[in-house]
């Protein structure tokens, strides 16, 4: 099956050649808009970190009192041509079903910090930010491929355990770019580093693929805390007694097996463990499923990512349910900081220049 895709991955291809050429040359122009723009992206399907260094992006900016808006384009929402303010900084104005999963998770857990707007325009849903709710510098969420607006600085994350996709483009295999399309990253994360053994291998290959013009940091995901889907759980006295403990686990993600491999690595014995496609919406029935089966194993929970906890209504099943919350710790964080600040400082010193 993944030959006969071969065909398919080569005019894949050309379409991106094409299109990136097109591109260099002038003959389809990258619009500015009157704000720094920080693009967060992957060459790969899949879950890569992305969505953390979003977060952390978008949070550590705030921390400097800046007006930060996250613009993504919302993938599997039920209108994907409609502009959905998921939220406008203070306060949650769309749920998961309107604005998407990914975008939800980051209005949720930035409220307060940051806006969050849908649109597959991403250049028109700038320009409306910056007037209607005082946007001061954007964090384009998925932005790598997105070449119609103009960046400022690249960050492209790596996932260590599968950084090429197989080594196929799409679909025979996950790469949406060619390795060499990282020479666009200002910096490239490689995330998950702690789970393989030749680290430097993997730096020195990104480091000869971008010829020497990215920064190249390494990450690794960290649990913060588990948090109850069911108030009548205590999340805390269930975390403290988990290692070691027999737990089910689902996903709806790109990488499921680094979920599941996280929760190991942890300290969970996973006992039964689900995988749906990327940005499945969940129905009661599946979930149910799920958390009999885990419980007929000896599961004293599931666990579950925070992206699929946001497209979940029902909160009472067999087991109870855990999302894991995650974040990302840094091998240099001030070297990555460092680097958003200088591509802001330079955008906003042309603005001013005019």
């Amino acid at each position: 099956m993944t030959l006969a895709l071969a065909p398919f991955s080569l005019l894949y291809g050309a379409a991106m050649r094409a299109r990136a050429a097109l591109y260099r040359s002038g003959a389809l122009a990258s619009e500015r808009v009157d704000a720094p723009v920080i693009s967060v992206g992957n060459i790969t399907t899949g879950g890569t970190g992305k969505t953390p260094l979003v977060e952390w992006a978008a949070r550590s900016l705030a921390r400097e009192g800046r007006r930060v808006c996250i613009l993504t384009r919302g993938y599997g929402r039920v209108e994907e041509g409609r502009r959905v303010v998921v939220s406008d900084g203070e306060r949650l104005l769309a749920d998961a079903r309107e604005g998407g999963d990914e975008p939800r998770l980051l209005a949720e857990a930035l409220v307060g910090a940051a806006s969050v707007v849908s649109d597959a325009d991403r250049v028109a849903a700038a320009r409306w930010a910056l007037a209607n709710l005082g946007a001061e510098v954007f964090v384009l969420d998925d932005g790598f491929q997105h070449l119609r607006l103009a960046r400022d600085l690249d960050v492209v994350t790596l996932d260590a355990t599968a950084p090429w996709g197989g080594g196929h483009l799409l679909p025979r295999g996950r790469l949406r770019e060619p390795p060499r399309a990282l020479r666009r990253a200002g910096c490239v994360v490689i995330t998950r580093a702690d789970l393989v053994r030749d680290l430097e291998s993997l730096r020195a290959e990104v480091v000869r693929l971008s010829e020497g013009r990215a920064v190249v940091l390494t990450a690794r995901t960290r649990t913060l805390r588990l948090r109850s889907l069911d108030t009548h759980t205590d999340a805390e006295e269930f975390e403290g007694a988990a290692t070691g403990r027999r737990v089910g686990a689902l996903c709806a993600i790109g990488n499921p097996q680094a979920f599941f491999a996280h929760l190991r690595r942890d300290g969970h014995e996973v006992c039964h463990a689900r995988a749906f496609p990327d940005h499945h919406v969940f129905d009661e029935s599946e979930l149910d499923a799920v958390a009999r089966e885990a419980a007929k194993r000896g599961a004293r929970a599931v666990l579950l990512t925070a992206k699929d906890a946001v497209k979940i209504q029902s909160r009472r099943f067999a087991l109870p349910f855990f999302v894991v919350e995650v974040g990302l710790e840094f091998d240099d964080e001030a070297e990555l900081l460092r680097l958003l600040r200088g591509a802001i400082t330079r955008r906003a010193d042309e603005i001013r220049i005019g």
